[in-house]
């Protein structure tokens, strides 16, 4: 799918991941609409790069479906989403505290997976409905992002494993089933990141983190994350699967 002047929706997109792939598909010529659910982030963000959004709990069903019917009014249908809104819990199942809360659990699941779902199913349906592409005819390229976390999960990270994992495991199913719209389904599992979220860990264990990936010895930058996504939405062989980024690296148990 060409990038240029096509309808871009991004959750999550005011910051990290989402905001590097905004920047790099306005770039390209795309239209952007990100949504957030930090408010003050999100506006600071539309008014610095002209980009389109709103503000949205991507677990709210109808904030869901009312953000993506705006995005349609301001911008047109969507033709590429990219789901990049997400946390990463780290609670253990029994601690000196006691047992995990079950709410530790649900609110993982509920914004990793259940958010990624519900946005890909408002955008899916917006897709169905937009011009397809005039050289691969496809109408629609949803991205969404897991984790490496989902195939080997560290001490404390049950509940963020298992919600990435629901993201790796319903990416094949949801390809072929939006197939023949047609609209291609791809998930991207990232491993360390520099991101808000890690590069605000204390000095001494990010130097440590950084040692782990066989190469490059060192965290992805989120505009390599963007690379990839663009690299997704301009081949249309690359569907139905799940892309680690991650430098060779595998996860240890701590």
């Amino acid at each position: 799918m060409d990038i240029k002047n096509k309808v871009v929706f991004i959750s999550g997109g005011a910051s990290g991941l989402g905001l590097a792939t905004a920047i790099h598909l306005q770039n390209q010529g795309a239209k952007i609409y990100i949504c957030d659910v930090n408010k003050y982030v999100l506006d600071e963000v539309k008014e610095k790069y002209s980009f389109a959004g709103n503000i949205c709990d991507v677990r709210d069903e109808a904030q869901a479906e009312n953000t993506v019917q705006d995005c349609e009014t301001t911008l047109g249908n969507i033709q590429i989403c990219v789901n990049c809104a997400g946390v990463a819990p780290a609670k253990k199942i029994l601690s000196k505290k006691g047992v995990m809360p079950l709410e530790s659990f649900q609110n993982a699941i509920n914004i990793n997976l259940v958010g990624t779902f519900n946005i890909m199913k408002f955008c899916a349906a917006s897709m169905s409905n937009a011009i397809p592409d005039s050289e691969t005819a496809e109408k629609g390229v949803i991205i969404n992002t897991a984790s490496i976390a989902a195939f080997e999960g560290q001490v404390g990270q049950t509940a963020y494993s298992a919600s990435k994992g629901g993201v790796v495991a319903m990416t094949l199913p949801a390809a072929r089933e939006l197939a023949d719209i047609p609209i291609r389904v791809v998930t991207i599992s990232p491993g360390l990141m520099e991101t808000p979220m890690l590069m605000g860990m204390p000095e001494n264990v990010k130097e440590s983190l950084a040692q782990q990936p066989p190469f490059p010895k060192r965290f992805g930058k989120p505009d390599e994350y963007a690379r990839l996504v663009k690299e997704i939405v301009t081949n249309p062989m690359i569907n139905g699967t799940t892309i680690r980024f991650d430098g060779a690296m595998r996860m240890q148990a701590r």
